[in-house]
C-alpha cells in the first residue's frame, strides 16, 4: 500500500506502529494514541508532557515553526513549554549562513515563548533537497496537572479559536506568490501571508485550561479542522455535531481554497486550537479569550456514539463530516 503525502493513516498507525513500542515503564502514563498530542512521564512528584514534530520546506521560517508548532502540541495539555530540542538535517549544498538563519530563527521563537533550547544534532544528509527539522517539546507541571486529548465527555461543548486553514493559507500565499498575485491581488496576499503570526497557541492554550472547566484540547495540524475533529472525538471515543456557519474561515483564507478548489476545513490548520470545554462554563472560556484578544466561537458539542459525527449546514440540513485521507494543501501545492 503506498502511504499518501502527510500523516501517516490512523489505520496504519493502529495495525503498525502502536504495535512496536518497546519497553513498558509504569512512568509513561500517557502514551502514543489517536488524537493524542504528545506523551507524559511521570517523573517523582511532576509530570513531564513531551512532543515531537518535523519541519520541512525553505530557510524563510523553518526554524521559527519547528519550535512554535512543537510547543504548541505541549499546550495542549495546559503544560507551558520550556524546553526544546532538534535534529537539522541540511542538504550537502548548505552553508555557514544556511546554519546561522535556521539557528536564528530557533532562538527568536524559543525566547519569545520562554523556551531554552537544550541541544539536538546538525548534519549535512544526502538526496535532501530541503533543510528538515525534526523538533522535540517539553514542559513540566505538577503531578497529574493536565489535559489531554482523551478526556473529552458527552454534552462537553467545542471551541474553536481564531479560523481555519491558518498556516496553510500562509504557505500558499507564499509559496504560490506568483500565481496567486494575478487572482487575489498584493493586499490580500500580504495579508494571508501574515498568517505565520497567527501560528502559536500557547496563549490560547494555557489561558483555556486555567479556567478549570476544560476537558480536553487538540490542536488541528494536517488535515485542518475536519481531521482535528475526528483526531480528538478518536481519542475520547466520542462522536460530535458541529456547525457550518459556526467555524469562521477567514476571507484570504476562502479565496485561496477557491483559486485551488480545496476545502478550507481540510487545511493544515496550526494557529487554531479545538477546546472541548463543560457544557455550563463554555460560554466563559469563550470571553476570558475574547478579553486577550483572541477570536472563539462554541462550534458544536460532543456526542455519545462514536459513529455519529455530523456537520449541520448553513442551508438546512446535515452531512456526516469528511475525515480527509490527505492534506489539501498538498493538492493545492500540485497545482
Amino acid at each position: 500500500m503506498k502511504l499518501p503525502a502527510g500523516k501517516v493513516p490512523s489505520k496504519i498507525l493502529e495495525e503498525i506502529v502502536f504495535n512496536y513500542l518497546g519497553a513498558k515503564l509504569r512512568e509513561v502514563t500517557v502514551g502514543p494514541a489517536h488524537g493524542l498530542d504528545g506523551a507524559v512521564i511521570e517523573v517523582g512528584n511532576k509530570s513531564l508532557v513531551t512532543s515531537m514534530d518535523p519541519i520541512t520546506g525553505a530557510l524563510e521560517r523553518i526554524g521559527w515553526l519547528a519550535v512554535n508548532i512543537n510547543a504548541n502540541d505541549v499546550a495542549t495539555f495546559g503544560v507551558k513549554p520550556a524546553f526544546f530540542s532538534s535534529c537539522l538535517l541540511l542538504p550537502e549544498n548548505s552553508t555557514n549562513e544556511t546554519v546561522e538563519t535556521i539557528c536564528k530563527q530557533i532562538n527568536l521563537g524559543a525566547k519569545k515563548l520562554g523556551v531554552a533550547v537544550t541541544g539536538g544534532h546538525a548534519e549535512t544528509t544526502p538526496n535532501l533537497q530541503f533543510p528538515v527539522i525534526v523538533g522535540c517539546c517539553m514542559g513540566v507541571t505538577d503531578k497529574g496537572q493536565y489535559v489531554t486529548a482523551r478526556g473529552a465527555k458527552t454534552g462537553n461543548r467545542l471551541i474553536l479559536t481564531k479560523s481555519a486553514g491558518i498556516e496553510g493559507t500562509a504557505i500558499l500565499a507564499t509559496d504560490k506568490n506568483i500565481q496567486l498575485k494575478r487572482e487575489l491581488g498584493s493586499s490580500t496576499l500580504e495579508k494571508a501571508e501574515r498568517f505565520f503570526r497567527q501560528v502559536s497557541i500557547v496563549e490560547e492554550a494555557i489561558l483555556a485550561f486555567q479556567t478549570g472547566h476544560v476537558t480536553a484540547m487538540h490542536d488541528p495540524t494536517e488535515g485542518g479542522v475536519a481531521g482535528g475533529l475526528h483526531e480528538l472525538a478518536d481519542a475520547s471515543n466520542l462522536g460530535f455535531k458541529v456547525y457550518e456557519e459556526k467555524i469562521y474561515v477567514a476571507e484570504e483564507t476562502l479565496r485561496i481554497c477557491e483559486y485551488f478548489q480545496v476545502d478550507p476545513l481540510q487545511l493544515i490548520a496550526s494557529g487554531s486550537l479545538l477546546i472541548a470545554a463543560e457544557k455550563d462554563y463554555a460560554n466563559n472560556v469563550v470571553e476570558l479569550l475574547k478579553k486577550n484578544r483572541i477570536t472563539a466561537a462554541i462550534i458544536g458539542e460532543l456526542l455519545p456514539t462514536p459513529a455519529k459525527r455530523l456537520m449541520l449546514l448553513k442551508g438546512g440540513g446535515a452531512k456526516a463530516l469528511a475525515r480527509p485521507k490527505a492534506d489539501h494543501l498538498w493538492q493545492a501545492l500540485k497545482k
